[in-house]
């Protein structure tokens, strides 16, 4: 599931750098919303924080313009993390002190998750005793402040006080988060599910594959920042409507999609189960026989053909066994020209198809052999995009 931050933006000059922090949280897979106090307004618009997030800004604490709900509650019980850029020193000691007269107020009173402060102030402020009582105060309740930048202010002086870089509240944000943006400017492929062959007009081959494995690699690696674009057969749970999503049919159409979009990727994760025959000859109609005999031949080899074309592309395959794990998965390895193989012993308790937990192991082209032990499989598609990233 998408972390959920809440930006709160408070009337200080530097508000106009808070698109930017909006934006690469954004791009970093996090669900973003926006609440300005009415100072923030007079310095950005609304209507830029909602074009960069994609969610409604709320500003006004009585606005109807919205289905009814407690609006400020719902905010405060679903983000995970509330984000206050820039910070006044007015607004850190009205929540210091108990003031909750606005929006922004109340729904930072009200939540319960991780809370961090960006300030943004003349030097002499940030460095005023009752200013740092109140951060002191809401360090005390957990708080997290990051560390003002120094250089010339908008006042004219010079000194603390600058409102840190909008990368550097990214970072930190995603820290908390334990989001790593290290796909950012990646272009991903994953492929998920199962593809089925048509028997007759009513039947076909196919495999138990649920498509968790590859749709939760997508997910993650759209956390981590990457573009994604999901090829994705018949799966038997949704998709996030954030990924990018081609559906296919057959193994056939699989591949075609594959090599129509691989001018575009730079990584290939093959995490579809294709169906591995497919029927000689197809009928149009009901097959209706009390004996059926079925001619078949082998599908394409979609990682292959990947294999053959992709130069210096990182392409990932899957070997799920039931015997002989590591010596089939490194024979694939090098039949399909890949860079890892994830191997999985589908008759393990807690692997394979149709389950939310995984027991993989890892080899790359170098020979390195990697085990790891049953874990969600959220987890699973992190350690895959931390071994390509090791490539």
């Amino acid at each position: 599931m998408r972390k959920r931050v809440l930006l709160g933006i408070t009337g200080g000059i530097s508000a106009y750098k808070s698109p930017t922090i909006a934006s690469r949280l954004k791009q970093a897979g996090v669900d973003v919303h926006v609440v300005m106090t009415d100072a923030a307004t007079k310095f950005i618009t609304p209507l830029t924080l909602e074009t960069v997030s994609g969610n409604r800004v709320i500003t006004d604490m009585f606005s109807r313009e919205f289905p009814y709900e407690v609006e400020h509650i719902s905010l405060a019980k679903s983000s995970d993390l509330v984000l206050i850029a820039p910070a006044t020193a007015n607004f850190i000691g009205k929540v210091a002190n108990g003031i909750a007269d606005d929006m922004l107020s109340t729904t930072v009173m009200a939540s319960k998750g991780i809370k961090v402060y960006a300030p943004a102030m003349n030097t002499g402020m940030i460095t005023d005793d009752f200013y740092l009582k109140n951060v002191e105060a809401l360090k005390q309740q957990g708080a997290y402040f990051i560390e003002s930048d120094e250089g010339r202010l908008a006042c004219g002086d010079s000194g603390k006080g600058r409102l840190p870089d909008p990368m550097k509240i990214v970072e930190y944000v995603l820290n908390l988060l334990k989001i790593k943006p290290d796909y950012q400017g990646k272009r991903v492929l994953v492929t998920a599910g199962a593809t089925i062959e048509a028997i007759d007009g009513v039947r076909f081959l196919s495999n138990f594959s649920s498509g968790k494995m590859g749709i939760a690699i997508a997910d993650e690696a759209y956390k981590r920042g990457a573009d994604v674009t999901l090829v994705c057969g018949r799966v038997s749970v949704n998709v996030p409507d954030y990924i990018k999503r081609i559906d296919v049919v057959s193994t056939t159409d699989l591949l075609n999609t594959v090599l129509q979009e691989e001018p575009n990727n730079d990584i290939f994760i093959m995490a579809a189960a294709p169906a591995d025959y497919q029927p000689v000859n197809v009928c149009e109609n009901k097959i209706k026989s009390d004996m059926l005999t079925l001619e078949l031949k082998k599908t394409p080899d979609v990682a292959a053909h990947l294999g053959k074309i992709k130069g210096d592309k990182r392409l990932v395959v899957f070997s799920a066994e039931t015997e002989n794990l590591v010596d089939n998965a490194k024979k694939k390895l090098i039949k399909k020209n890949a860079d890892l193989v994830v191997a999985n012993d589908v008759t393990l308790d807690g692997a394979g198809f149709g389950t939310d937990t995984n027991i993989v192991t890892i080899i790359d082209k170098e020979g390195n052999i990697t085990d790891y032990p049953k874990l969600p499989k959220t987890e699973v598609a992190n350690v895959i995009l931390d071994s390509i990233i090791k490539l």
